[in-house]
């Protein structure tokens, strides 16, 4: 495994990260276990879940991930030895979490001690905001139209109530996902100006079909700091190739939810097969040479990979292993300007 400091902190993350959004969906909490006794094993030491998890989020189900982490931690001891990220849900269409979801003092000291809780934990090594207290283009949403936010809860508010946090030692750093340049340069400014913490890392997607961090975001990252864990590295699978041609692998996620159609569009299909058709030239697996590319990166501080069965988490892992020549990065660059941003 490889190692990667994430710029003003301490924490020291394997270049993979273990993502967890199946556990108590796709998967029982013995098959979370195991993928979390495989990870460790084969180096992996950072763990990124949410409150809101699993997906898709229901009501029945909320809080299972934490849960099963939690209950892993407690049977193997070994919370001093891996770095635990996860995320508070913001303003959307969640009730059943709390009755209201703002971004406020009140919610996030309420959210991170249900966390804690659930992850049998004192602290947390990374707290993130899931998405922001403002209406924003995230998800993969275009055509933007500002909207007001009438919340009353500034990102001043936010800040001030994770630094109570940080200083009775509930949570160590702060991070932002699915965010926009001027949301995190915001945080900055504020952070600076009021002696508050500093955001230290993004948790956008990222992949082949969605280079949308690489406008705005990426530069930031260079000059700042605040580096990426991306998401969604392999877009909801179908850079493996298994959903070309209209296949519906059994059990795969995007078979089980179809609401899991942001990959799917006459450009995104048009792209994947570009891709799968350049790893079998190169001799590649197609899902591993989607995620090599993410990891050598240079914003990207860990690539967080999700799995439904340990025969794909070994393959996803085994991807830190392979540096991809530059005759393969050429064939990809001219994919990515045929097909520009395919899936934003």
């Amino acid at each position: 495994m490889k190692y990667h400091r994430i710029p003003h902190s301490s924490l020291e993350v394997s270049k993979i990260c273990l993502g967890t959004m199946t556990f108590g969906e796709q998967n029982t909490e013995l098959e979370a276990h195991n993928q979390l006794d495989f990870a460790f094993e084969r180096g992996i030491n950072f763990i990124d879940t949410a409150e809101m998890y699993p997906v898709p989020p229901n009501k029945e189900s909320q809080g299972l991930t934490e849960t099963y982490i939690g209950n892993w931690l407690e049977k193997t001891g070994l919370r001093s030895k891996v770095i635990l990220a996860t995320k508070i849900a913001g303003p959307r269409n969640l009730p059943y979490i709390r009755d209201n979801m703002a971004l406020d003092h009140r919610n996030i000291h309420d959210a991170v001690d249900a966390s804690l809780k659930r992850l049998k934990t004192d602290y947390i090594d990374l707290y993130q905001l899931h998405w922001p207290q403002r209406e924003t283009n995230c998800f993969g949403q275009l055509n933007y139209e500002y909207k007001e936010d009438n919340s009353g809860v500034t990102i001043l508010d936010t800040l001030e109530a994770l630094a109570e946090l940080q200083r009775a030692g509930k949570i160590r750093y702060i991070g932002l996902s699915n965010e926009t340049p001027w949301g995190v340069m915001s945080f900055l400014k504020l952070a600076e100006k009021h002696n508050l913490p500093r955001v230290i890392s993004i948790q956008n997607p990222y992949s082949l079909l969605n280079r949308s961090f690489e406008v705005g975001l990426s530069e930031i990252s260079h000059h700042e700091g605040v580096e990426l864990l991306a998401y969604s590295p392999l877009a909801f699978g179908t850079l493996s190739g298994k959903y070309l041609n209209g296949a519906k692998p059994a059990g795969a996620r995007c078979t089980l939810f179809e609401r899991f159609s942001r990959y799917f569009n006459p450009q995104g299909v048009a792209a994947t097969q570009a891709y799968v058709d350049i790893a079998h030239k190169h001799g590649l697996d197609p899902a591993q040479m989607a995620l090599a590319f993410v990891n050598q990166r240079p914003f990207v501080a860990s690539n967080i990979i999700g799995a439904t069965n340990l025969e794909q988490l070994d393959a996803n892992i085994n991807s830190v292993d392979l540096v991809l020549t530059d005759a393969v990065m050429a064939d990809l660059a001219q994919v990515g300007i045929q097909y520009s941003n395919p899936c934003p």
